[in-house]
């Protein structure tokens, strides 16, 4: 059994969404009662989720997802992440974890950092940050109360499957998302290859980067 306080459903509410480029789908939006760390994030139920939904746990991003900052590629997977979800059937949990968790003014400050040399995990370092300070047991607790036990994981960060079934959820698959590069995330993106095993093709990376 998980390890976790159990989360119950507050409250679900179909909401239509609409993209800038021109995607259009419905969704229903589920809040929750319960969560451990207080935060308020939402599922977003897709499609027709079946007995091993697609999920996708999206860490919100101010700057990229509602700003279209190219300094990441959060917009495009949050974009993409929608549409192949509601596709195939499942859940996007949006979670309120901006900057891997440290925040959106600690972000920017890092961002500074970033602009002088460091990489996007040694600039939250030198900040007497951690590299990552995201914890999933609130998305676990989401997805037990959805009745989600076991599903295929959206996403290139193995850390986030490894928590999961720390929590008690069965992860069949770690599904990839696309490549979603910019002059200005390359760097960012071959930092999450090099310091956490992210599934992004690194050649690439690094020849974008040299050239």
């Amino acid at each position: 059994m998980p390890d976790f306080p159990a989360a119950t459903q507050r409250s679900r509410v179909r909401v239509p969404l609409r993209f800038g480029d021109g995607y259009s789908v419905d969704a229903e939006l589920v809040t929750f009662h319960g969560l451990a760390d207080g935060q308020e994030h939402v599922a977003v139920v897709l499609g027709d989720p079946g007995p091993v939904p697609l999920v996708r746990l999206h860490s919100e991003c101010l700057t990229g997802d509602v700003f279209g900052s190219a300094r990441c590629d959060c917009g495009p997977q949050l974009r993409e992440a929608v549409e192949r979800i509601a596709d195939r059937g499942g859940v996007l949990l949006y979670l309120r974890q901006e900057g891997r968790g440290i925040g959106l003014y600690n972000k920017l400050d890092a961002y500074a950092l970033q602009d002088q040399g460091l990489d996007t995990y040694a600039a939250n370092t030198a900040l007497g940050l951690p590299e990552d300070a995201r914890d999933y047991t609130a998305a676990a607790q989401m997805l037990t109360a959805l009745g989600v036990g076991e599903l295929d994981l959206l996403s290139n960060n193995p850390d986030k499957a490894g928590q999961l079934r720390d929590l008690g959820i069965s992860v069949h698959d770690r599904v990839p998302t696309g490549v979603f590069t910019t002059a200005h995330n390359v760097r960012y993106l071959r930092a999450k290859v090099l310091q956490t095993q992210h599934t992004l093709p690194l050649g690439e990376l690094t020849e974008r980067t040299a050239g």
